[in-house]
C-alpha cells in the first residue's frame, strides 16, 4: 500500500499498549507522523486543547469509559478522526455515525482504506 502523500500530525487515543504500538507501526508505514498518543480521555482533552493535529484516530472505549467527550473535541477542533472499537458501529453514537470506523481487530490495508477516505473527505 503506497504511503498516503505528505506526513500528517497524528494522535492516537488508544488503551491498550500493544495495540496503541502496532497501529503507531502501521501509521508510520502510511506516511504517518504520530506526534502523541493518550490512554484515557483526559489526557487526549488535554493534548487536543494544547497541540494541533491533522487527523486522529479513537478507541470508542477507554478503560470502559465512551470516548464521546474526545470524538466532540475533536469534532470541534475540526480535527478529522477515525473511529475504532472492539464493538460495532451500534456502540457508537448516532451524531458519529458518519465518521469512518475500524472494527478490532483491524489489518493494515482496513487502516490505510479509512485513512485514505478520511483524507478525501475533510478536504
Amino acid at each position: 500500500m503506497d504511503k498516503i502523500g505528505k506526513v500528517h500530525r497524528f494522535l492516537v487515543v488508544e488503551d491498550e499498549m500493544l495495540v496503541l504500538l502496532m497501529i503507531e507501526d502501521m501509521l508510520s508505514e502510511l506516511g504517518c507522523d504520530v506526534v502523541a498518543s493518550a490512554a484515557t480521555a483526559e489526557q487526549a482533552l488535554g493534548l487536543i486543547a494544547s497541540q494541533s493535529f491533522d487527523g486522529a484516530l479513537l478507541d470508542m472505549n477507554l478503560n470502559g469509559e465512551k470516548g464521546d467527550r474526545v470524538a466532540d473535541a475533536l469534532a470541534a477542533s475540526g480535527v478529522p478522526f477515525i473511529l475504532c472499537s472492539g464493538g460495532d458501529m451500534l456502540d457508537v453514537a448516532p451524531r458519529f455515525s458518519s465518521r469512518p470506523f475500524l472494527r478490532k481487530p483491524f489489518t493494515f490495508e482496513d487502516l490505510a482504506d479509512k485513512l485514505s477516505r478520511l483524507y478525501l473527505q475533510s478536504r
